[in-house]
This record gives structure tokens, C-alpha cells and sequence, in this order.
């Protein structure tokens, strides 16, 4: 099969390639179909790489978020000294608006290194997670099309991905046009309307809009899934399936705080209670959802 541009770039890069490797020397070590390589390395991968990875992003926001309220009270004094200046030194309003926003800058640099908590950590889990969807996405395909060379090897395992299926999909190099992509989707939205619905604060517009296209998304990939290997939909639904679990557990107050990650307001004391309500709620299409007196 020919294939060029970034295809080929990724097809032929050192990560997609240790990621291959990786596949198949869990297909030798273990003997396993290659169904069950592709789910037990993903699990595998998810569990040790992402799953911490979402906990440390969870500690790094709860201390940004504990951080505001001792900044609101920075705010406040700024706010009469800066009045204070004014009223005393007749600074003005221009001068006295730009000493007040260069202090504020100054104090929540502050309290973020006294914490170590910069927001910008945060984004370590996206950096991470997404370079190893693509890297194993693309080392699946390389088997799949017996890339990036097609020799005897190459051949020999795209012959076992046409008879290591299992159930309804006996050849993991012919698309599922349905059970796969469907479930990927489900597992997708589930996972955006869980993190929507256990919210505990009021969504801003522009996270109302993120949602909105992280649900557009998640839709989207459907028929993408539809006409890809089945191996690549495997792996898709599998990793999907594993985020809404980890975004499940990641709700407990028990494992949050056995993580170490600090209480915050917008953390709710009971939130598969919350979420359970939030269900029924939007079963029967009602906007919101009364908070129990146990919350």
C-alpha cells in the first residue's frame, strides 16, 4: 500500500516505531490473538502512564483553585491601597489601574511558586495523551497495512490479524461499520457528559462552548471509526472505554484525597449521588438539579 506525506512521517517516527515494537513483543511474550494484545496494552499503557498523570492534573487544579480564594483577599487590600493612592498622591487613574494589575500579576506569581502549582502544569496529561493515541494508533496501522516495510515479517503478522479476531469480527483488518464505532462514541460522550453533569459551579460560556465541541467531536469520530481496520476501532473503544472508568474513579473523594489532591468548593462531598440525580434529571429533559441537604 503507498502512502506519503504525514502518514508516512508518523508511520516512519521513532515513537510510532517503539510503540510497535512494544505490540509485538507483547504478541510474542504472551502468546495472546492479537485482539487481546491490543486491549491488554492498552489498558497497560493507560494504567501506568495516563491514570497518574490525570490524578496530578486533578492536584494542580484543586491548588489553583484554593489559590483564588486567598487571592480574593489580595484583591481586596490591593484594591484600598491602590484607592488609598489615589486619594493620597493623587496618582492617575491610568498609572494607578497599571501599578494595580502589575502587583496582582506579582502576588499570584507568587502564591503559584510558593505552591509550585503552575496552571500550565496541568497540560503535561494532554501532552502526553495524545502522542501516545497517535503512536499506537499509527504502530496498529503499520501492522495492519504491513508498513513501514513489507517483508516476510510484515506478512506474517497482517496474516494473523486476519484470523485473531473474536466474536462478531473474525478479521481485524476489515472495518466494523457498527458495534465498535457506536460504542466508541457512547464511551466519548458518556465521558464529556459526566465531567459535564458532576460540575458543582455553573458553566462559563466559553466551557459551554468547549463542551459543545468536544460532543460535536466525539460524534464526529463515529464514521471515522466506520471505515478504519477493526483493529484501529478496537483500540479506539478500548481507550475510550478506559477514560470513562478513569474519569468515574477519578470522582471519589476517598481516592482524591489517598492522592493527596486538596479539597476544593467545587468538589462535591457525593458526587456519584450528584451524578446519579443528574442522570434522571436529564432523563426527564429538567435543566437542573436541586442539591440534596446530604451535599
Amino acid at each position: 500500500m503507498q502512502f506519503s506525506g504525514i502518514f508516512k512521517t508518523l508511520s516512519e517516527s521513532t515513537l510510532v516505531k517503539i510503540s510497535q515494537d512494544s505490540l509485538l513483543w507483547m504478541h510474542d511474550y504472551t502468546g495472546l490473538p492479537w485482539w487481546s494484545v491490543i486491549v491488554l496494552t492498552t489498558i497497560m499503557m493507560r494504567t501506568a502512564i495516563t491514570l497518574p498523570l490525570a490524578l496530578y492534573q486533578q492536584y494542580i487544579f484543586a491548588k489553583v483553585e484554593n489559590l483564588k480564594y486567598e487571592m480574593d483577599e489580595i484583591v481586596k487590600e490591593m484594591k484600598i491601597e491602590t484607592n488609598y493612592g489615589i486619594y493620597k498622591y493623587n496618582w492617575p487613574k491610568e498609572y494607578a489601574r497599571r501599578l494595580y494589575n502589575h502587583s496582582m500579576k506579582k502576588q499570584w506569581n507568587k502564591l503559584i511558586v510558593r505552591e509550585n502549582c503552575h496552571p500550565a502544569k496541568a497540560s503535561i496529561l494532554v501532552l502526553v495523551q495524545i502522542p501516545l493515541w497517535i503512536s499506537l494508533s499509527m504502530s496498529i496501522r503499520n501492522l495492519c497495512y504491513m508498513l513501514p516495510k513489507q517483508d516476510a515479517d510484515a506478512y506474517t503478522i497482517y496474516q494473523q490479524f486476519t484470523t485473531d479476531g473474536f466474536l462478531w469480527i473474525t478479521n481485524l483488518t476489515v472495518a466494523d461499520s457498527f458495534v465498535l464505532p457506536i460504542a466508541m462514541g457512547l464511551f466519548n460522550l458518556a465521558i464529556i457528559e459526566i465531567i459535564h453533569m458532576n460540575r458543582v459551579k455553573e458553566l462559563t460560556k466559553w466551557k459551554q462552548y468547549l463542551t459543545y465541541f468536544f460532543r460535536i467531536t466525539a460524534i464526529g469520530m463515529i464514521p471515522i471509526a466506520m471505515y478504519v481496520p477493526s483493529c484501529l476501532s478496537l483500540y479506539w473503544a478500548t481507550s475510550s472505554a478506559f477514560g470513562l472508568i478513569q474519569n468515574l474513579v477519578l470522582l471519589s473523594p476517598k481516592l482524591r484525597r489517598f492522592a493527596r489532591i486538596p479539597v476544593t468548593t467545587s468538589e462535591s462531598p457525593h458526587p456519584y449521588w450528584l451524578l446519579r440525580e443528574r442522570i434522571i434529571s436529564r432523563c426527564h429533559f429538567e435543566r437542573k438539579v436541586k442539591v440534596s441537604p446530604k451535599i
